[in-house]
């Protein structure tokens, strides 16, 4: 399908294992996630091009890939998610070239399967 959805796949194998080991642990972050990120007085849009900043601005492919998703099934365009893109180069300087690409790329390449 491509790397960003086989980063999601990897990831989602390891924390099933996990999953089993700390229930409680993965219960609270699904219910924190649920919180975090439901309509409020910002859009899940919004919400989710936030976390795709802050996922660059930490280097984090795997969040980059799931926030990334989470833009695009929420609608944002192309114009939104490089605006956004700006803003994590912005805060995070010389890195933030290397990782927005990155989820550049990732936008492209959920865009074809869910935009």
């Amino acid at each position: 399908m491509g790397h960003y959805h086989d980063e999601m796949r990897g990831a989602q194998e390891s924390g099933r294992e996990l999953r089993e080991l700390i229930p409680e642990t993965y219960a609270g972050f699904a219910q924190l996630h649920r919180a975090a990120f439901a309509d409020g007085a910002l859009s899940p849009k919004v919400k989710e091009l936030m976390a795709v900043s802050i996922a660059v601005v930490e280097q984090c492919e795997g969040c980059i890939a799931s926030h990334t998703r989470g833009a695009v099934r929420h609608g944002a365009t192309k114009e939104e998610f490089a605006e956004a893109l700006g803003v994590a180069i912005q805060m995070s300087g010389g890195p933030g070239t290397v990782y927005a690409p990155k989820a550049w790329d990732a936008y492209k390449e959920f865009s074809e399967r869910y935009g």
